[in-house]
């Protein structure tokens, strides 16, 4: 058997299309990692927001409206406030900060304004007063004071803390006080955001800080909404939750270390999602090789200087597929290699250092792990996958002796096998949770993660895939075995 195998190994190394395709994948890590290091990762601010020609343009938009017609009175406040938005925003462009202050707490009253003004019920006495408020915070942005915001946050949330709780105290009626409880934990997280801004100097911006507090923010607030309702929740909202409470706990994680867990332009952060990335090309390889190396053995006439061997047709099959188990193995580990030189040199080795960093349902915690762990965990649950292609493929090369077919069928499995799931757990189709696709990946019950599907289990999924290749493989030995090769 070992010598089959061997002779098997030779026999794909001496082809050049293994080669040209791994120079080929080569080009594509290459060309995939340039993007990701060069991509346009700017603010979230820095868009046409402040673009002079936009501006012009909503200029030109207003200039054919009438404020005094009520027909374009709407059209023209909304048109004029977003012109006096992105002005403003223009003229503080250079500080992300003050960028984030006037978008989330000047617009509205920018909009106010000029509803007073120009609205069907003007109010000049109003206007004035939010022209003073406009003011005042224009004022704090040129003091360059963004601790005063924050600081204004955790005093109003101490207040609305202590008013709220004096008012639970009071209350009886457990409507009333379900609706309170909500208002306690939506200012506690107020509290919480501002605390987290001061204590580790966080301004207000786009960045991957502001982006955890903005999700912690969600988190909390969902989480709050399913607590207090007064019933079990049902799957799609025990997901739901789930997934808040994974936010929520990578969200203070970020802000507690300072660390971006989800930063993608890094070496780390790649291999992080080395499959999902780069999936498609492992695939392809994998399903190249078994799909052809039966079917061109039948193919050239070859197969008759195999059959001629001292060997029974089952162990010449059986090493042609433990040949292509191996070839997996080796796909997988130059393409990894691959990818870590090609990372390296861009992005530098040094994000191998820090840990990826994952929340486990079982024990509620976030659990710390290095990029090599985290990798060899992807392979094992993604190996199901990779194997039943790879089966597929070599069963239709080995049955109808037909390499394009074989690559064919198995490339459109992988490719339609997400659309397949997707559907299936839109129109809660229960019997297609015992198809191949909803349970090949096994990726959706890392750290005890709920399935996709009420009803399915890590065990049922691995059972599932067994029968699979079961169903491939045994027609694929018992056709092998009853070829008829004289006419070959």
């Amino acid at each position: 058997m070992s010598n089959l195998i061997k002779n098997e190994l030779i026999k794909i190394f001496k082809k050049k299309t293994i080669y040209i395709t791994m120079v080929i994948i080569f080009l594509l890590l290459i060309f995939m990692n340039c993007m990701f290091k060069y991509a346009n990762s700017g603010s979230e601010y820095n868009y046409y927001l402040y673009n002079e020609a936009y501006i012009e343009s909503l200029r030109g938009e207003l200039e054919r409206l009438n404020p005094d017609k009520p027909s374009d009175v709407t059209t023209y406040i909304n048109l004029l406030s977003e012109i006096q938005l992105s002005e403003m925003m223009q003229q503080y462009k250079d500080a992300e900060w003050k960028l984030a202050i006037i978008n989330e707490r000047i617009a509205p009253y920018i909009t106010e304004r000029n509803t007073y003004q120009y609205g069907a019920e003007k109010n000049e006495a109003q206007v004035e007063s939010i022209n003073q408020e406009i003011n005042a915070l224009l004022a704090k942005l040129e003091e360059n004071d963004w601790k005063y915001f924050a600081t204004a946050d955790l005093e109003q949330a101490n207040q609305q803390l202590e008013t709220l709780n004096q008012q639970k105290e009071q209350i009886e009626d457990t409507a009333v006080l379900h609706n309170i409880e909500t208002e306690i934990k939506t200012a506690e997280t107020e509290k919480e955001i501002a605390q987290y801004r001061l204590d580790k100097n966080i301004p207000y911006g786009s960045d991957y800080l502001n982006r955890a507090i903005s999700k912690l923010e969600t988190a909390n607030k969902n989480l709050a909404n399913y607590d207090n309702l007064d019933k079990e929740l049902e799957y799609e909202e025990q997901l739901e939750y789930n997934s808040y409470l994974e936010d929520q706990a990578e969200s203070r994680y970020i802000l507690d270390t300072g660390i971006d867990i989800n930063k993608t332009d890094s070496l780390k952060g790649i291999l992080q999602h080395f499959y999902s990335q780069f999936g498609i090309f492992l695939i392809v390889v994998i399903v190249m090789i078994a799909g052809t190396i039966v079917s061109e053995e039948f193919n050239k006439g070859t197969i008759k200087l195999l059959l001629v061997k001292p060997y029974t047709r089952n162990k010449i099959l059986l090493a042609k597929f433990i040949t292509t188990l191996i070839m997996i193995a080796f796909v997988i580990v130059v393409t990894i290699i691959m990818q870590m030189l090609i990372g390296g040199i861009l992005f530098g080795f040094d994000s191998l250092a820090d840990p990826v960093v994952t929340y486990n349902f079982n024990t509620n915690t976030i659990q710390e792990m290095n990029i090599f762990a985290n990798l060899g965990i992807q392979t094992l649950m993604q190996l199901p996958m990779i194997i039943l292609l790879a089966t597929l493929a070599f069963a239709v090369s080995t049955i109808f002796s037909n390499s394009t077919l074989a690559i064919t069928i198995s490339l459109l499995g992988y490719m339609s096998a997400s659309i397949i799931n997707q559907l299936t757990i839109a129109y809660k189709l229960q019997f297609m949770k015992y198809f191949v696709t909803m349970n090949w990946d096994l990726s959706i019950y890392a750290n005890g993660a709920l399935p996709n599907m009420e009803g399915m289990s890590m065990t049922m999924s691995i059972i599932i895939c067994a029968v699979y290749f079961l169903i491939m493989m045994i027609p694929t030995f018992i056709v092998f075995k009853k070829r008829n090769i004289k006419n070959i």
